[in-house]
């Protein structure tokens, strides 16, 4: 059987697996106003990135020391609240986060497990996209991950959704992207349910890009790779006026990308620009505009070979399908937003914030999946929709261009603080809407031939085919009414209560021509949490919360193939503890139960030998731990250690029961480490530590990737070079070239392999000026 791209409730389903249509989620009123507010800074992020293009070299980030904004009365932050970057290194440490619908509040003081990634951490280990991020983060897994396309991830076990689970300051991103870094100033994850700050969402949690604010820097960077890359990015900000009262930002950045996979090198440019005004006392505006285009080679993974063997023996730097003609995959990428705050006065204030997040792709490829065609697999034998047991594969061209996604989001929002007797409240309620578009074009999805792993490269002739004309497939929204009030009982209790209203609509097409197919379904997600603090550097907390996801989309094999489950609901539970040691050093644990509704490929007597149904529970329990600050003077470190076991209960199916669900490791654990010589003032030594344990392969648990550890090492050294600041960098990723399975995703029910980067050393040095 042919493989072909079914819609996703209309919009056709992206190669790989990945959902067109990626949940809808929240919006508000006055979007027109605010996006109209921001046209100049995206016309201006546009003009940085293409002046960055047409650069060979252009200048580049700094380590940027973190800055703060000058804020309204209240002690509440208006503008986000950022770490000052110490030279002992200590700036790996993290206090506030913002994600969550916490709004910059303590972590210690906040009943959920974040973890922060601060600009001196992205720095220190010369991090390019987000898979170089989350491995700081033993609770996310790559998840269908290849390199030139857009990336992935798990948290929790449970696969994130790209049109609701990426933030930018608090906004929802389209997620079909991998955000540039340059202009970050920390990547926040929230881990578990977050259905009372975002809606309809994913069980798994939240990554939230929070942007560097304007301050008095200068920098430039540039660096290089031992695989031939080369970057180079510029850092130029400025406050100026009575008493500071601007600010502009300038990001800009290229890289020329050689990757470790034959024949998939690529290049970007990046621009963003970030503007403030403290208008006065009571009042601020923040304006935020970035535009980036991504154009690379995407290369396919690895299938089980007769659907119960991992391939062994392979090249990781082996292109499967390489053909002559396969164009890159180009992605552009837009996303604005501002926010206005006021404070009536020290007690109460008021923010209302909008966006809008827009990709535009062109994808090509000569994709790699299945065996149906193949000589070994044509006599039944094998299943079609893995390769063959001796590694035969069909090749296919692949070509949608014009991939349109567009997420625009407001929110407007009121909080406070006041008593009722003895009891202390702050309290936050406000309203949110979200409008998701997807246009998308018939794709050609054409079979040119055979090959096989071991075997030489051929070069087949491509479809005479062309796309069809990009129309309308998915028109969404969300609107959200959210309230919560965080009671104080003295100084050791709190009671955190709270819920979000919302209400989904979405209007679908299967073709252009097509029926419309409609959902309309409105939930109340309630959040509770209690606090209890006995010492003033500790917390412990236990709290509940409750989640709507829409149903998964049924696998190509399935009777029911393309078509979607209803929406199901999540609920968790969770128990943490927060610690802060002397100041300077943050522990925290937390365990937690998760359970949804089952979904999978249940085998039956249907012509296609499977259904995609909804039946019995799937169930995620863990352990997390993590530090992150100084150990001594001279030692800090993150650590992160996640043991989950992920299990499907009462399925139907007992093969699919009893181990652990795929592409989940039972352990998994990082450790990162920055040491400040003695004696060699200004030079620090870095290591990083990271361990998985092995993880099925298949959804019967008879196929399995072996566990790994991976070594990371590298150096910084802060000197002064004609009187400005000067660090350089060295990091080394996979230091003893370990030869791995990072990544056995599953999706659309498909499962694919990914092997790891093997060793890869990058150098930068950062210029202040």
């Amino acid at each position: 059987m042919k493989r072909l791209w079914g819609e996703t409730r209309g919009a056709m389903a992206s190669r790989g697996g990945a959902r067109t249509f990626v949940r809808p989620v929240g919006l508000s009123l006055g979007l027109g106003l605010s996006l109209m507010a921001l046209h100049p800074l995206a016309i201006a992020a546009q003009q940085a990135a293409n002046a960055a293009a047409e650069a060979d070299a252009a200048p580049a980030t700094a380590a940027a020391p973190a800055t703060t904004t000058a804020t309204p009365a209240r002690d509440a932050q208006v503008l986000p609240t950022v770490t000052v970057n110490g030279a002992n290194g200590n700036g790996w440490r993290a206090r506030t986060a913002s994600v969550g619908g916490y709004e910059n509040a303590p972590l210690r003081d906040t009943p959920a497990s974040i973890t922060v990634v601060t600009r001196a951490q992205l720095d220190d280990q010369q991090a390019k996209r987000l898979s170089d991020v989350v491995r700081n983060d033993a609770s996310v897994n790559n998840d269908y991950a290849p390199v030139g396309y857009y990336e992935g991830f798990s948290i929790r076990g449970f696969a994130l959704d790209p049109a609701s689970a990426y933030r930018l300051d608090g906004l929802t991103l389209s997620g079909e992207q991998n955000v540039a870094l340059e202009n970050k100033e920390r990547v926040e994850i929230l881990k578990g349910l977050a259905g009372i700050d975002s809606g309809v969402i994913a069980p798994g949690g939240v990554v939230n890009y929070v942007s560097k604010r304007p301050e008095n820097v200068a920098s430039v960077t540039a660096g290089v790779d031992s695989r031939g890359s080369t970057s180079a990015a510029v850092d130029l900000g400025r406050r100026f006026g009575p008493d500071d009262q601007f600010g502009l930002r300038v990001n800009a950045a290229k890289e020329n990308m050689h990757s470790y996979i034959d024949g998939t090198n690529g290049r970007r440019s990046f621009g963003s620009i970030a503007a403030d005004w403290n208008i006065n006392p009571q009042a601020s505006l923040q304006l935020n505009a970035e535009f980036q285009q991504w154009i690379q080679r995407s290369a396919s993974g690895y299938q089980l070979l007769g659907g119960t063997v991992v391939p062994s023996s392979v090249s990781s730097s082996k292109l499967l399908g390489a053909q002559s003609w396969a164009k890159p995959v180009t992605t552009d990428a837009l996303n604005i937003n501002g926010r206005f705050d006021y404070a009536f006065n020290d007690s109460w204030r008021a923010y209302v914030t909008a966006g809008r997040s827009r990709t535009m792709i062109d994808d090509n490829v000569a994709f790699v999946y299945g065996c149906y065609y193949a000589a070994s697999c044509s006599a039944g034998t094998t299943s079609p929709y893995f390769f063959g047991a001796n590694g035969d594969y069909d090749v296919y061209d692949y070509r949608s261009p014009g991939e349109y996604r567009r997420n625009d989001e407001m929110r407007a929002a009121i909080d406070g603080r006041f008593s009722t007797g003895a009891l202390r409240h702050d309290l936050l309620f406000g309203t949110s809407a979200l409008h998701r578009v997807v246009h998308l074009s018939d794709a050609v999805y054409d079979y040119v031939g055979s090959e096989n792993i071991y075997g030489p490269d051929q070069d087949f002739s491509p479809s005479p085919n062309s796309p069809g004309v990009s129309y309308p497939q998915l028109d969404a929204w969300q609107y959200s009414v959210f309230a919560s009030d965080r009671v104080s009982l003295g100084e050791h209790w709190q009671v955190l209560a709270g819920g979000r209203a919302v209400f989904l609509r979405q209007k679908a097409w299967t073709s252009q021509d097509g029926p419309e197919s409609g959902t309309d379904r409105s939930a109340l997600l309630p959040q509770v949490a209690l606090v209890y603090k006995p010492v003033a550097p500790l917390s412990i907390y236990a709290s509940y919360s409750k989640d709507l996801s829409l149903g998964d989309q049924a696998p190509v094999r399935a009777s029911n193939a393309y078509s979607f489950l209803p929406p199901v609901e999540s609920h968790q539970y969770e128990i943490g503890a927060k610690y802060d040691w002397a100041n300077r050093l943050s522990l925290t644990a937390a365990v937690f139960s998760i359970t949804k509704p089952f979904e999978y490929a249940q085998p039956d007597a249907s012509a296609s030998g499977y259904t995609f149904v909804q039946h019995g529970t799937e169930r995620h329990d863990g352990i997390e731990l993590s530090a992150a600050g100084r150990v001594s003077e001279r030692l800090t470190v993150t650590a992160s250690v996640a043991a989950i076991r992920a299990r499907a209960y009462d399925s139907g199916t007992p093969a699919y029961e009893g181990h652990q669900v795929i592409n989940v490791p039972a352990l998994h654990a990082a450790l990162n480490a920055d040491w400040a010589v003695p004696g060699l003032a200004g030079f620090d030594l870095l290591g990083g530590l990271e361990y998985s344990s092995s993880r099925n392969a298949n959804e019967e648990g008879t196929a399995r990737v072996p566990g790994w550890i991976v070594v990371n090492a590298g150096a910084r050294y802060t000197t002064k070079i004609a009187g400005h600041r000067t660090v350089v960098r060295l990091w080394v990723d996979n230091l003893f070239n370990r030869y791995y399975w990072r990544d056995a995703g599953e999706q659309q029910g498909d499962a694919y392999l990914f092997l790891g980067a093997p060793r890869t050393a990058r150098l930068s040095v950062t210029y202040d000026f």
